[in-house]
């Protein structure tokens, strides 16, 4: 039997998009999503972004070159999203630099924005300093960059 593969989410335009559904375990006593959660979408949607660039985060790891860190994060948490609800998260990468990247990340029910991630991320050596990243990764970046951190129309 042939297993399904994860869904990765897709471009539209320099936005990825990725989709959740909201389920129990994601909720408090309220049916109200847990704030922590939306970090752990975020993370996912981010890491799934990078795989669809083609930034092989584990084999530069493994290899002994580095990782990436998150050294920023500030979050606004808007409207609560409840049990069941389908989500997208939106990622859209808006500065790059030798060893950084910063990313702003929003998960929306339909047109309702319910919460929004300004995050910096560093590319970082095995002995936690910072390191440049790796030229074909910032020219995969590159093909996605949006500086204003517009959702296209």
């Amino acid at each position: 039997m042939m297993a399904p593969d994860p869904p990765s989410g897709c471009f539209d335009g320099p936005v990825h998009l990725f989709a959740v559904r909201v389920y129990f375990e994601d909720t408090d006593l309220s049916g109200v999503v847990y704030h922590a959660n939306y970090l752990r979408w975020f993370e996912r949607a981010r890491s799934d972004m990078l795989r669809l660039l083609h930034i092989e985060q584990r084999a530069a790891h493994e290899a002994g070159e580095g990782a990436y860190a998150v050294t920023e994060m500030a979050l606004r948490y808007l409207r609560p999203a409840r049990l069941d609800d389908a989500v997208v998260v939106r990622s859209r990468v808006t500065e790059i630099s030798p060893a950084t990247c910063r990313i702003v990340q929003q998960a929306y029910r339909a047109d309702t924005l319910l919460c929004e991630a300004q995050v910096r991320v560093a590319f970082v050596a095995p002995n936690g300093r910072p390191r440049r990243q790796p030229r074909d990764w910032v020219a995969a970046f590159q093909t996605v960059l949006n500086p204003e951190g517009l959702t296209p129309a």
